[in-house]
C-alpha cells in the first residue's frame, strides 16, 4: 500500500494515534511508507473532487481557521447556492469563535470576484421585512444570503422571538453550516426538519464525524487532510478515535493488516471499521 493513496493515507491517520516507534513497524508491516507532509494547494486539490458528498460542516471548519491563504481554498469550494458564504469571505468575516477583528482578504479574491447583489426585497424594505415576505424556498434561499455577520444572526434570533420567522426561512437557515447551534434549537425540531438537517450534512463536531460517519474510508480521507484544512478542529476528531485504536489495534501488525485489507470495501463507520479489524485479528 502506497502512502499518498486515498487509503493509504486513511490508514496513516490512524497510525499517527499510536506511539511513533510502534507506528513505523506497523507500516513496514503493511507495506505503508511515512506520508510527505502536504502544502495547502495539494491539500485543497486532494479535497476538491470530494465536495459533493462533503458535509457541509466541514467547510465551516475551515472557515474557523480565519486564514486568508485557507479561504481562497474554501472560495473555490463553494457552490454558487452558498452565497452567504460567499459574502462572509470577500468580506472579511471572521468565524472563529471569539474572535472579532477582521479576516484579511487575499488580492486574488477581492480584487478578481464580484460580492453577490444584494437581493431587491433587501434593498426595498430591509432584512428582517424581507425574511417576512418569503412566501417559497427560493425567496427564503435568496434573502437569508444576508445573514452572514453575528450581528445577523443576532437581529434574526430577536426577530425569531419577537414573532415566529415563516418555516422556509427557518429552513432555509438551519441547514446553513453557519447557523448558530442556538438558533436552530430556538427554530424547534420536528423529525423531518431534523432529517433536513443531518441530510443538509450538518455535525455536531469533528469527534461525532469520526466516530459516528461512514463509510470509513470516506471520512478518514477527509481527517487526513485535518491537520492542513482544519488544524484548529481536526485534533477532537484523533482524540475521539484514539482509545478506540489504541483498545482494539494497539501495536498489533496483524490487526493492522486486516484493516488495511477491509478499509476499501467496508461500509460501516471508523469505530465499527476499527472493533471489526481488531475482532477478526
Amino acid at each position: 500500500m502506497r502512502a499518498d493513496t486515498t487509503s493509504g493515507r486513511a490508514v496513516g491517520f490512524l497510525l499517527d494515534l499510536i506511539d511513533a516507534a510502534d507506528a513505523d513497524r506497523v507500516r513496514a508491516r503493511v507495506g505503508l511508507p511515512r506520508p510527505v507532509p502536504e502544502d495547502l494547494r495539494e491539500a485543497g486539490r486532494r479535497i476538491s473532487p470530494w465536495v459533493p458528498a462533503l458535509p457541509s460542516s466541514v467547510v465551516l471548519w475551515m472557515l474557523q481557521e480565519d486564514d486568508p491563504d485557507l479561504n481562497v481554498v474554501v472560495w473555490h469550494l463553494l457552490t454558487d447556492r452558498e452565497t452567504a458564504l460567499r459574502r462572509a469571505v470577500l468580506d472579511g468575516v471572521p468565524f472563529g469563535p471569539g474572535r472579532l477583528l477582521a479576516v484579511q482578504v487575499d488580492p486574488a479574491l477581492r480584487d478578481n470576484q464580484a460580492e453577490p447583489p444584494v437581493p431587491d426585497r433587501v434593498a426595498r424594505v430591509g432584512l428582517v421585512a424581507a425574511l417576512r415576505e418569503s412566501a417559497s424556498m427560493a425567496a427564503a434561499r435568496e434573502t437569508a444570503s444576508m445573514v452572514y455577520r453575528r450581528e445577523h444572526w443576532q437581529t434574526v434570533a430577536e426577530a425569531d422571538r419577537e414573532n415566529s420567522l415563516p418555516g422556509y426561512v427557518r429552513w432555509a437557515l438551519s441547514v446553513r453550516p453557519d447557523c448558530p447551534p442556538s438558533l436552530r434549537a430556538q427554530f424547534g425540531s420536528h423529525r423531518k426538519f431534523d432529517f433536513r438537517v443531518r441530510q443538509a450534512g450538518i455535525l455536531d463536531g469533528p469527534a461525532g464525524y469520526a466516530l459516528d460517519h461512514g463509510p470509513a474510508l470516506d471520512v478518514l480521507k477527509v481527517l487526513s487532510l485535518g491537520h492542513v484544512l482544519f488544524p484548529r478542529r481536526a485534533a477532537e476528531a484523533g482524540d475521539a478515535l484514539r482509545p478506540l485504536v489504541r483498545d482494539h489495534l494497539g501495536d498489533r501488525e496483524e490487526a493492522w493488516a486486516v484493516l488495511a485489507q477491509l478499509l476499501d470495501t467496508f461500509h460501516g463507520t471508523t469505530a465499527e471499521l476499527v472493533r471489526t479489524a481488531g475482532a477478526i485479528a
